[in-house]
């Protein structure tokens, strides 16, 4: 069965999926204010639960002098040793034993998937349900990750998008590359991220027992699944140093993941196309998806985040996607959220930059 077929039928079968239809086509004929309003109610159709990870256009900076700069100086170092780590790490890569580099690309794969599939598209968004089965792999998956728990993740990543390119926005690309990449996290949140953040609404997290659940012992849970196991497992089973356990598989494993992860703030951000909406920051950036395993085809994923695939194109350099629909596949995820080709159509015809390529 090629290829394309067997990605439809494994998207339509075993489960629900819900998606974005677009408006009748005497709808389609009008001007532009009907139609978007049209689009906005089939929007929030979609996902009536979930309003806060929709973009506030009315939100804007408040006027007068930026608050001083705090630098957390336990966070600058621990990164600068981390990265110190990681360096090390890549001298050590070439004498790694090969069943470690195995280990090392299985560890960052199911991490990715942590944020990805887990605390991205499944809390942060409620693109799809999960079965309790798979929450808990996810939920442990996401531990491997560590960047911060899930509820602290989904909260911020819920004012990236309802705040984006703004103060209240944590990562905010407008302060360069440097800051929506990793500075963000050596400086004293900005007041309009505490602020707004606050006022979100969270009930669903709260309701989600393995996301409190994870919450409540995550200090000793990153402790066993972001550093001892990785680090053991390699130095017991097959006889690798522990110099190679720690440096290659846990420090530089744990750095890659982390990295690939902020450039999705960063690049994808800054360089690239814009073919679903001109009018915001986040760009289509195809090497940003190769590392982060899907999560590149940012502009479309800002135009529609309630969309499982964060792309149109499912599949396409989009491992996390396969993973949900292989998922849906065993009964462990449905209720996948998709927008219509035609709603993406009429969004492009709006809001698009022409860069457009049906694939």
């Amino acid at each position: 069965m090629p290829v394309h077929l067997l990605q439809e039928e494994m998207s339509s079968s075993y489960t629900t999926t819900t998606t974005i239809t677009a408006p009748p086509s005497k709808m389609l004929q009008n001007e532009g204010g009907k139609l978007e309003k049209t689009l906005v109610h089939l929007e929030e159709e979609i996902r009536p639960e979930m309003k806060d990870d929709i973009y506030d256009p009315t939100y804007k900076d408040k006027e007068g002098p930026r608050p001083k700069t705090e630098y957390v100086w336990r966070n600058i170092i621990l990164m600068f040793l981390l990265h110190l780590g990681a360096l090390y790490g890549i001298i050590l890569f070439p004498t790694g034993q090969f069943y470690t580099w195995l280990w090392v690309f299985f560890y960052y794969m199911m991490s990715a998937l942590g944020i990805t599939a887990g605390a991205h598209r499944l809390w942060s968004h409620r693109t799809y349900k999960a079965r309790l089965p798979l929450r808990v792999f996810l939920i442990i998956c996401n531990t491997m990750a560590f960047q911060n728990d899930v509820y602290e993740w989904a909260r911020d990543h819920r004012a990236h998008h309802k705040f984006s390119e703004t103060d209240a926005d944590p990562h905010n690309s407008r302060r360069g590359f440097f800051f929506s990449h990793v500075g963000w996290l050596l400086v004293r949140k900005h007041p309009a991220v505490k602020e707004k953040g606050s006022l979100l609404d969270l009930s669903d997290l709260k309701a989600e027992k393995v996301v409190m659940f994870q919450r409540k012992y995550y200090k000793p849970a990153i402790l066993l699944m972001c550093f001892i196991v990785p680090t053991l497992v390699p130095w017991y089973f097959w006889g690798e140093t522990f110099q190679h356990s720690l440096f290659l598989a846990t420090l530089l494993r744990y750095t890659m993941v982390l990295n690939v992860t902020w450039l999705v703030n960063s690049a994808a951000h800054l360089y690239g196309y814009r073919p679903y909406d001109k009018n915001i920051s986040p760009r289509e950036n195809i090497l940003v998806s190769l590392g982060a395993v899907g999560e590149g085809f940012h502009n479309y994923h800002h135009s529609f985040p309630y969309d499982y695939s964060t792309s149109e194109y499912r599949w396409h350099v989009n491992f996390t996607t396969f993973f949900i629909d292989c998922m849906a596949a065993l009964g462990l995820a449905y209720d996948r959220k998709k927008v219509s080709k035609a709603a993406i159509q009429a969004r492009i015809k709006r809001t698009g930059d022409g860069s457009y390529k049906s694939g």
